[in-house]
This record gives C-alpha cells, sequence and structure tokens, in this order.
C-alpha cells in the first residue's frame, strides 16, 4: 500500500488531491475502484475518465479539467503507468538460498545472494553472479555466464558457451543457445553443420517464453543491452539485433541478418537471412522483409482482410498478373511503334 503522495513523490510528478489517500491497486479506469490509481494515456478514453471511480488518475496536464477524482500529471503518463505498476507488482521473488534438490558441478561459481530452486542442473565452468534467480527446473550448460540480478523463469535451457548480462528477465520454457539451422546436402541426405559460436546477449534485455535464440555457426548470435522479445520469437543463428529493440510475438528472424537500434517488428514479421536493416526501423505486422533496408521509417507489406467472396476474386486477379503485364508490353510497345511510324510519315 502506497499514498497519492508518496506515489507522485516517487514518480517524481506533481498532484492534485489528498495526499494521505490510500492507493491499493492498479485498474483501468473502467473498472477502478476506491483504493485503485489509474491512467488516461490515449484522449479517446476521455469518456471513462470522466466517469471513473479510481482513487486517483495519472494524466497530461490537458485532461486535467475532465479528471472528477484526485490526479497526477504527467507528460508521458504511458511511460509512468509503466514505473508505477512496479508498485504493485504481487510476483513472488523467491528467497536466496540454494534447494538441495540442484545439481551442480563442482566448479561452478555463485554470487552473493542468488537463488536456485528446486532440479536445477548447472554444468561445469558456469559463473552466476550476485542476486541471480534462477527457477526450478532451468538448466544451465557448461561455461555459461549469468550476470548480476537476471532472472530465469521456470524451465528455461541455456547451452554451453552463452553469456548473459546484468538484470536480465528469460521467462519461461525459452531456449538459448540451441544449434541454428545449419545443414548441407549429401548424397544420401543432410550433413550437420557443428554450430561453434555461442550467443552474446547484454543487459536488460527481456525474453519472453518460449522463444528460442540460436547460436552462432562462426562467431556469436548478438543481443544487445535493452532488447526486448515477446513470446514464440525465433532468432536464427549469427544474427545481430541492437540496442533496444523491440519484437513482437511470433517473429522469424532467419540467419545472419542485422537488425539496428530502436527498431520495432509487430507480431508475425518474417525476415529473410543475410540482409541489414539500419536504426529506428518499425515493420508492421505480418511484414515480409525480403532484402536490406538503409532509411529509417515505417515498412509494411501484405494484404488487408477482405470478405471470403472478394478475397477469392482478387487472388485469381493475382494469378492473371504476369500474363497482363505481358500484354500491356506488347501494347505499349505496339503503341510506340505506331506513334514512330505516324511522326515518320509527318
Amino acid at each position: 500500500m502506497i499514498t497519492l503522495g508518496e506515489l507522485a513523490e516517487s514518480l517524481g510528478l506533481t498532484f492534485n488531491g489528498e495526499p494521505r489517500r490510500e492507493l491499493k491497486g492498479l485498474a483501468s479506469l473502467d473498472i477502478a475502484g476506491a483504493g485503485d490509481v489509474s491512467f488516461l494515456s490515449d484522449r479517446s478514453f476521455v469518456a471513462s475518465l470522466e466517469k471513473t471511480r479510481a482513487a486517483a488518475v495519472v494524466l497530461h496536464p490537458d485532461y486535467a479539467s475532465y479528471c472528477p477524482v484526485d490526479y497526477i500529471l504527467s507528460d508521458d503518463p504511458y511511460l509512468s503507468y509503466a514505473q508505477l505498476s512496479k508498485f504493485f507488482d504481487t510476483s513472488v521473488l523467491p528467497a536466496p538460498g540454494i534447494d538441495r534438490s540442484a545439481n551442480m558441478a563442482s566448479d561452478v561459481k555463485i554470487g552473493e545472494g542468488v537463488s536456485i530452486g528446486p532440479n536445477v542442473c548447472i554444468g561445469s565452468g558456469t559463473v552466476v553472479k550476485d542476486r541471480v534467480v534462477i527457477e526450478a527446473g532451468v538448466f544451465l550448460g557448461a561455461d555459461v555466464e549469468i550476470g548480476e540480478s537476471t532472472r530465469l523463469f521456470p524451465n528455461v535451457v541455456i547451452y554451453h558457451g552463452v553469456r548473459l548480462g546484468s538484470f536480465c528477465r528469460i521467462h519461461a520454457n525459452s531456449t538459448i543457445g540451441a544449434d541454428g539451422f545449419g545443414f548441407a546436402r549429401n548424397p544420401h541426405g543432410w550433413e550437420r553443420i557443428a554450430q561453434l559460436g555461442g550467443v552474446l546477449i547484454g543487459d536488460r534485455v527481456d525474453i519472453g517464453a518460449n522463444t528460442t535464440v540460436d547460436r552462432g555457426a562462426l562467431g556469436d548470435t548478438v543481443l544487445a543491452s535493452g532488447v526486448i522479445l515477446d513470446d514464440q520469437v525465433h532468432i536464427g543463428h549469427n544474427c545481430e539485433i541492437g540496442e533496444n529493440t523491440a519484437i513482437a510475438g511470433c517473429v522469424g528472424i532467419a540467419g545472419s541478418t542485422k537488425i539496428g537500434a530502436n527498431c520495432t517488428l509487430a507480431g508475425q514479421v518474417g525476415v529473410v537471412g543475410h540482409i541489414s536493416i539500419c536504426d529506428d526501423v518499425h515493420i508492421t505486422g505480418q511484414g515480409r522483409v525480403l532484402r536490406s533496408i538503409s532509411k529509417a521509417g515505417t515498412y509494411s507489406s501484405g494484404t488487408h482482410l477482405s470478405n471470403h467472396r472478394t478475397w477469392v476474386r482478387l487472388g485469381a486477379r493475382f494469378d492473371q498478373l504476369e500474363e497482363l503485364n505481358r500484354r500491356i508490353t506488347a501494347l505499349e510497345k505496339t503503341f510506340k511503334n505506331q506513334m514512330n511510324q505516324e511522326v515518320g510519315e509527318v
């Protein structure tokens, strides 16, 4: 529990209302009640603001006159919401200590204040720095390094030779450092290419559940500091992802692709391998990136949803495009020849 005055002071913001008002939770404008703090980050919700029963609302000064309850003023209410959400976080942080069911090699180095849960397995030469949390069922291979205050949620798998920075979070069932998809044809099928690199992850990287980051074939796959990956993302071998780039769910990035800093890839984007994307590029949902991008901006591809009958007709038109192109080219050539002939006759 925190008071309105304490919350505003913690956020470094000014407020209007009763400083001793107790705030017990965080809720949306529509469902917030007495004791809840809410926020307004989009003007389309002003009607909800006017009807809210929240104890207090975080909002931009432009909307203060619409607010019927106490409020905290912020130039960026959504960022303030992100910051204040931590005051009401109910997730449990395991206490320091090593569960007796954990299985660790004799030369593992464990820092101070580390929590290691049930059935954790840690390989030889691995270093776990101060205040790391390793939850139940996590596997760490040989020669792994986990930076301070990083948290690994249940059943995360970290293969050998992976380096994680500080203050990272990797959610349940994600796998870091599995083999990249490297195979060469032989007369009988496929010959596996040994993946000799590792994975290098910077500080403050957040990786969602069931996400995979493959190790490099030669050299490392690299995720720079501040990168965030959603659930079910696949990063191929030897990819490099720049600082503070955000990648949403079900994105697939093929091997040896370089993505710059401060980019965003929306859900289900697909990126081919061996291309580069510069800084500050934003790709909308289901975009297909087939070549390098050298200019910052927003890019889209794909088709919009339509009713089935219309889509069937459009699909038939797509099949006809090549033939239509040939016919148009032939008509243009004929027209050009006719024009040249008429000019010559004049």
